[in-house]
């Protein structure tokens, strides 16, 4: 079985990882940037632009390849679905117009609206940077101000966080009104990815990221710098009642999306806050979050492969899609500056035989076998545990072993942060 992964950083270092357990699956890569660990498991990679639709749509079929697995949203904005299907390529992706669940805020918030649909905030819809303006000024509370369109995870700011509302304001301005404007959910954040097929969705453990920069979630947001997930599947702070409720409105999302003639197929990512009132939607993701993909990835056990086959065949059942009751957690390290001023080159070494899973993201490695710092997160170590102080343990050793100008966030699946968690649900409730 040919097939080919569709992108560079470490959720498709995972995505190939799990996909090379079954040894009669080849894999083919195309990504941006050479990245070691999915260079070393393709069988054949072409480096370009992971949007130029026309030469992957060649190279894939130049190669043979059998399916398409997308890892990043830009090529799904760019149509590379479309062009691939109807190369004749089935893909583990949704078209251009079901990955508007991502790549256009404004479209999956009047989705919800329009479908009452569950979980859906209270939100405006801007195009006029006078009216944003007007609306911000007028509000009696905090607001979340979102840019319309995609923004690779950072791109939000939140008042009473972030910004005040001198901040907001400007901020709507930059980016010329064309805003989703929307009440601020007080809560606690987790996810929750599943496999879909158009009609069917087997979910994946839950996990919860921290997005922020450094340690005790302060400083800016990222594209993520951690997660973990539980040995139950589950976080303690999200109660079965909450769960059920997230999946109802995941199932809801799938069949609206149906109805109006845009089934979708692939992953579907779900970032809820676990509020007083219960899960409500921050957003949807149209491919696996990265670093989450790398948790639940870690933990599948059953064949990847077989779960490609059955999304494109629209037969998938939840037997599919098995799990080792083990907790993980995810530590990425960041290059010197990151996020503000990233500083690349500086080389780095790594831990020989660690006890935690290794993803490389955006690194270089040269002739000679050494790493160096790019601009964006470098690589991640996923420990796994029978419980999640074994699994941080793992992860920890692991990352405080890479010698270099590189950090990660050390308070990443300890007791103390998640007992955080647990507190402010509490109080919340």
């Amino acid at each position: 079985m040919k097939i080919l992964v569709v992108g560079g950083g470490g959720r498709e270092h995972a995505i190939a990882a799990a996909l090379s357990r079954n040894t009669s699956t080849a894999i083919y890569s195309v990504m941006a940037k050479r990245n070691p660990g999915i260079d070393a498991l393709a069988k054949k990679v072409l480096l370009c632009r992971e949007t130029d639709v026309g030469t992957v749509v060649g190279f894939a079929q130049g190669s043979g390849v059998e399916y398409a697995f997308i890892g990043p949203e830009a090529p799904l904005e760019a149509g590379i679905v479309d062009a691939l299907t109807a190369a004749g390529i089935p893909c583990i992706g949704p078209t251009r117009a079901a990955a508007r669940l991502e790549t256009d805020k404004a479209f999956c918030r009047e989705m919800m609206d329009s479908n009452r649909l569950d979980g859906c905030p209270l939100y405006r819809v801007f195009h006029s940077e006078s009216d944003a303006v007007r609306f911000i000024e007028g509000y009696d509370g905090d607001l979340v101000v979102k840019p319309i369109g995609l923004t690779g995870g950072k791109g939000v700011r939140i008042m009473g966080e972030q910004v005040d509302r001198a901040g907001a304001i400007a901020y709507a301005r930059s980016l010329g009104g064309n805003v989703v404007l929307e009440e601020r959910l007080l809560g606690e954040e987790f996810t929750l990815q599943a496999f879909v097929d158009g009609k069917h969705l087997v979910p994946m453990p839950l996990v919860q990221d921290h997005k922020r920069a450094f340690e005790g979630d302060t400083g800016p947001n990222t594209g993520g710098m951690g997660s973990y997930s539980m040995p139950d599947h589950m976080l303690p702070f999200v109660s079965k009642k909450d769960y059920s409720r997230a999946l109802a409105i995941m199932q809801s999302v799938v069949a609206a999306m149906d109805r109006m003639g845009s089934p979708y197929r692939g992953i579907l990512y779900g970032q809820f806050m676990n509020t007083l009132q219960g899960p409500r939607v921050i957003e949807f993701n149209a491919r696996f979050g990265d670093p989450e993909a790398m948790n639940v990835l870690s933990l599948l056990s059953s064949d990847l492969t077989e779960i490609v086959c059955r999304i494109a065949e629209g037969a998938l059942t939840p037997s599919c899609a098995t799990f080792k009751s083990r907790a993980s957690v995810c530590k990425y390290l960041v290059p010197k500056g990151y996020p503000d001023a990233p500083h690349a080159g500086d080389p780095i070494t790594i831990p020989e035989n660690p006890r935690a899973l290794l993803y490389y993201a955006n690194v270089e490695k040269n002739s000679a076998g050494s790493l160096s710092t790019l601009t964006s997160r470098t690589l991640a170590y996923v420990g796994i545990g029978e419980t999640l102080d074994e699994a941080e343990h793992h992860a920890e050793e692991a990352a405080a072993g890479v010698k270099g100008e590189v950090r990660y966030r050390r308070d990443i699946g300890t007791p103390a942060l998640l007992e955080r968690r647990i507190t402010h649900m509490k109080e919340l409730r």
